[in-house]
This record gives C-alpha cells, structure tokens and sequence, in this order.
C-alpha cells in the first residue's frame, strides 16, 4: 500500500474554502460586508505571506456560526457546499483522487481550514480520513473558537499526520511511496518528507522551489 495526501484549497479546489467562506456569510446577511470582509481579507494575505497566527484566525472564522444551533449549522454547511463548493469542484480533481484510491493507496485530506468547513467538502471526494483544524467544544458540545490540539498547520501537518497513521498502525517508513499534492509554500515540511512532492496548480514560491528541487509540477485548474 502507498500513501497519499492531499491538501484541499487550491490543490483539490480551485478556491480557498476558508476565505470563500467567509464571503459566503457576507452574502448570506450574517457578517457585516466592510468590517468583516477587511479582517476576512487580511487573514488570508497573512497566510499567503507565511505570517498568519492561526489561533487568531480561528476565533475570528468561527465567531458568526459557533453560537448557532446544530440545526442552523448544518443548513448552513448544506447551503455553502451547494453556493460555493459543488460548482467549483471540477473532475479533474475527483479524477486524480479515484486515481490514487483505485491503486489501493491510503487516502486522506490534509488542510489547515477548520473542520467545521471541510467536513462535508472531504465527503464530496469521498475521502473519509480528513486532517483538518480540529475546534474545542465544550460540556454542551459548543465550539469555543479555540483550537483542539495540534493544528494541521505547516510543521503540524507532519504531526497530524504521524498521529493519524499511529492509530493505524503505521508509519510513514511503511510506506513505499508517499505522495503530497500542494500549492502552497506553507506546506513545505510534509512535501520535504514526502518521496512523491507534487506541487499542484503552485504558487509562484512553491513553484519555484519544485523546480529547483526537480519535483513534480501539476495544473489540475486552467
């Protein structure tokens, strides 16, 4: 068996769900369209800039919807997937995933979006194994804006990783091959550990490193 790993925004999607989801609750009526939408967009430059504190981004993404009840969630969840995220899915991406899963490779999505977001998007590619940002609940099973664990987020991802393939039973080493498709120069500690690095539809920085590197390079969107 091989193992392959896939991030999700701009890999798998040819979108950031995040930050789409943010625009989302504007347009729903449920975030204010100057303030939140100026804090949604300086988030999302920080992490294209390699500089953002994830606790932060947590606690302000997941302000709007945590005090809703499961009822107005997951009508919420139901509504962003058919807006935003079953028109953006193209088939070249589920085609690459049924790729891997018709080898018989280990499957799972490895994010830094919040597991609130890409929950229901993992199931859309059929992957059930999903590392995304766990979020603490509380006695009532409420999400508090705080981050359960160690987040899937740069050097994390490695963790969450090695965790995930622990409970298994596993380890990378027992894998021949170890494939990572990612855009994004964030996501430089597991493509290093990964003998099978595809930078997929890559920022100029990423690509510029594949290149150097002689890893892969893949335009799964025009």
């Amino acid at each position: 068996m091989n193992l392959c790993l896939f991030d999700l925004d701009h890999t798998l999607l040819p979108l950031d769900s995040d930050h789409e989801f943010g625009e989302f609750l504007i347009r729903q009526g449920l975030a204010d369209a100057v303030q939140y939408r100026q804090t949604n967009d300086g988030f999302y430059q920080q992490y294209c800039e390699g500089t953002l504190v994830l606790d932060d981004y947590i606690r302000f993404t997941t302000s709007i919807w945590r005090q809703m009840t499961p009822a107005e969630q997951l009508h919420l969840q139901q509504a962003f997937m058919d807006e935003v995220i079953y028109p953006a899915m193209q088939p070249q991406a589920v085609e690459l995933v049924e790729a891997h899963r018709a080898k018989g490779d280990l499957l799972a999505i490895v994010t830094a979006t919040n597991e609130f977001v890409t929950r229901p998007i993992a199931d859309a590619f059929d992957v059930a194994d999903l590392l995304a940002v766990r979020l603490v609940r509380d006695a009532q099973g409420r999400v508090t804006g705080a981050i359960d664990g160690v987040p899937s987020f740069r050097e994390g991802k490695i963790t969450r990783v090695e965790q995930w393939l622990a409970d298994k039973g596993h380890q990378l080493s027992d894998f021949d091959r170890v494939s990572f498709y990612s855009d994004s120069p964030n996501d430089l500690p597991l493509l290093e550990r990964a003998n099978d690095p595809v930078a997929t539809n890559p920022s100029p920085a990423l690509e510029t490193v594949a290149l150097e590197r002689g890893w892969r390079v893949l335009r799964l969107f025009a």
